[in-house]
């Protein structure tokens, strides 16, 4: 009774989406009455599965990156260079186990890097850790985005060049749009001169 007096309290105040539901794994309750019938009767948008942060959440990094919406093991029995950016593959994610029993090869063949500003387990095994302060992952990404540029170190094969050949990403400096041919990257350009141009380190 207790919860559904205060269920209807919110509607008749006539504020129903203070009601948030959130679930845990499928179930045949969970999924059909609980998660998809309730909210839409009482007038919640505000509804959320364990899917949110867990297995369909994966499935959009490459989703909308690569076009493939599906599961995905990364090659850690080959990678020689891992970086593990707000992130802990040591303890938490899908592939825990496997992360686990290829961590020490990735260590054996190359380097593991660790971004977080926290002490993971993942970062206390890590050859190098960037401790950086909560919320200024954008900043780092931007500064290594700005250098791979000024340097040169972009793909050329997949992003594309400039016409001339000759790079024109200077620190400070706005790009024509038009001196850089791309192939697979779309506004590059438009995106330095918009945000990379001054994001020195």
């Amino acid at each position: 009774d207790t919860i559904a007096d205060r269920m209807m309290a919110l509607r008749k105040a006539g504020t129903p989406e203070k009601l948030m539901y959130m679930r845990g794994r499928y179930s045949s309750t969970a999924t059909e009455l609980l998660y998809g019938t309730l909210p839409k009767i009482y007038g919640t948008p505000n509804y959320f599965s364990h899917s949110a942060i867990c297995a369909e959440a994966e499935k959009m990094g490459p989703g909308y990156t690569q076009g493939f919406f599906g599961y995905r093991d990364y090659d850690l029995a080959k990678t020689k260079c891992l970086v593990v950016w707000g992130c802990d593959p040591l303890s938490s994610n899908r592939q825990v186990p496997n992360a686990i029993a290829k961590f020490n090869g990735v260590l054996d063949r190359g380097t593991v890097i660790a971004v977080d500003p926290r002490m993971s387990a993942s970062v206390a095994k890590a050859n190098e850790w960037l401790p950086i302060k909560p919320g200024e992952d954008g900043a780092l990404a931007a500064a290594i985005a700005h250098v791979l540029l000024t340097e040169g170190f972009w793909s050329r094969e997949f992003v594309g060049d400039f016409r001339e050949g000759k790079n024109l990403f200077k620190a400070g400096a706005t790009v024509d749009e038009a001196a850089f041919v791309e192939k697979q990257s779309h506004g590059i350009v438009k995106y330095w001169n918009l945000e990379l141009k001054d994001r020195t380190p």
